[in-house]
């Protein structure tokens, strides 16, 4: 596929110039969700920058009932973001966003948007030295993408964890592991999801210390002073940070960053293929008098496991970055491919997570062997199975209908179409 044969892409602006429209427009967004938000019902602004905004104001003004909890509170005046219901995340989220209280309540906005240029930034740079001496088309996927742009001026902090992943591509593709060690714990510290790249990483370290060679077999060649450096130099970031936050906020981190999320059973419709099992087992469900006090069965136990959906996701995610982790140069391919059945696969999924993956096509699509006819097939079936299950859920959300069993089904032909989808791109990839 070859993206400049068309004399029109020729004429496309330069990157200094995508670079000014991508912000200028981010700006704008920013500007506009303030008047939105103050003249209508439905806000532009998302529900979440509300938490992380709370959240940041609770930790600038403890009080009573308010005050960090780990062993080092009593040296420190700060406030417990976690007295904020629903906030989920690392505290340096909140003390990021502490500058709303400072200077303006979109102050996190901007930072969010930034992330967004930097990640551009990043992609370009990697495009130009290592894939592609010409880049503005492919970096524009990401810089003028609505799914980007909109989801980081509402307020959402995905955009931050992009930049992570990114840096921590950056220095892998140039050999720098010891900072992609780094990066990686801060991102794994972040959000957990991004530990899953590590495998590939390994694999790629142990390969070029075998000198290319092919391998008697992935432990063998994973196992040697390299991949144990970089191991231990990820784990002992993603241990620091953990260990500072612990120090400093205590239990509730611990229980709300990441165990909320191991036993977390969400009922709500989303586009998971298990989130219809989970809302049919749900405690307090059941129609049955005196049900909630019964012991549940075990087939409804297993349902709400969460061993139910981490079994086949970790295999498939872990098992793809054994399989493709082998060279540098298949780094960005590896990753993709690790992150979509990630997502595709996960007990919750939203359409924020598909910018997990999709920061990474930029990179992946000069190295993709297909024709434009194909690939439009791809994308029309990538947006199809979204709308599809999108019509069905404003049914439920907007009109109130009991639609729960026919949008679990639009969610299964979105699950087909998306594997399908996957398995075009695998067979483009040119390896």
């Amino acid at each position: 596929m070859s993206l400049y044969s068309n004399p029109i892409l020729r004429h496309v602006p330069s990157f200094a110039s995508i670079l000014l429209i991508s912000s200028l427009l981010r700006v704008a967004l920013i500007i506009y969700s303030e008047w939105h938000d103050a003249h209508s019902i439905v806000k532009y602004t998302d529900v979440d920058y509300r938490v992380f905004s709370d959240a940041a104001r609770f930790v600038l003004n403890p009080s009573d009932g308010n005050r960090a909890e780990g062993t080092l509170a009593s040296l420190l005046e700060i406030g417990s973001p976690y007295t904020r219901a629903t906030y989920r995340y690392t505290p340096l989220l909140a003390v990021l966003l502490v500058p709303n209280e400072w200077l303006h309540p979109s102050f996190g906005k901007f930072v969010f948007a930034a992330a967004d240029i930097l990640a551009g930034v990043l992609i370009y740079k990697l495009l130009v030295s290592a894939i592609l001496p010409r880049a503005t088309v492919l970096v524009s996927l990401h810089l003028l993408s609505p799914l980007v742009f909109t989801i980081s001026t509402r307020g959402s902090s995905e955009s931050v964890l992009s930049l992570f992943v990114l840096a921590t591509l950056y220095c892998a593709l140039r050999g720098r592991w010891d900072a992609a060690a780094v990066l990686l714990g801060l991102s794994t510290h972040w959000k957990i999801y991004p530990f899953v790249y590590g495998v590939a990483c390994l694999g790629v370290i142990g390969h070029e210390r075998r000198g290319g060679g092919r391998s008697k077999g992935w432990l063998r060649s994973v196992v040697c002073p390299q991949t144990v450096r970089f191991g231990l130099a990820s784990g002992a970031t993603f241990l620091a940070l953990g260990a500072g936050m612990y120090a400093i906020w205590g239990a509730p981190f611990l229980d709300e960053s990441y165990l909320y999320h191991l036993h977390r059973l969400d009922h709500r419709h989303n586009f998971s293929p298990y989130f219809y099992l989970v809302y049919l087992t749900y405690p307090g469900s059941s129609p049955s008098p005196g049900a909630a006090d019964a012991v549940v069965a075990w087939w409804k136990q297993l349902l709400r496991s969460p061993l139910t959906s981490f079994v086949p996701q970790m295999s498939l995610a872990l098992g793809t970055g054994l399989l493709f982790g082998r060279r540098r140069d298949d780094l960005v391919f590896a990753w993709f491919v690790q992150t979509f059945v990630f997502v595709v696969f996960n007990k919750v999924c939203t359409s924020q997570y598909f910018l997990w993956y999709t920061l990474f096509l930029p990179l992946l699509i000069p190295q993709l062997s297909m024709s434009a006819r194909r690939a439009a097939a791809y994308g029309a079936v990538w947006i199809g199975t979204q709308a599809l299950w999108l019509a069905e859920a404003y049914k439920l959300e907007f009109l109130g209908q009991n639609v729960f069993f026919a949008l679990w089904v639009r969610g299964l032909v979105y699950v087909v179409g998306n594997c399908w989808v996957l398995v075009g791109i695998m067979n483009a990839y040119r390896r």
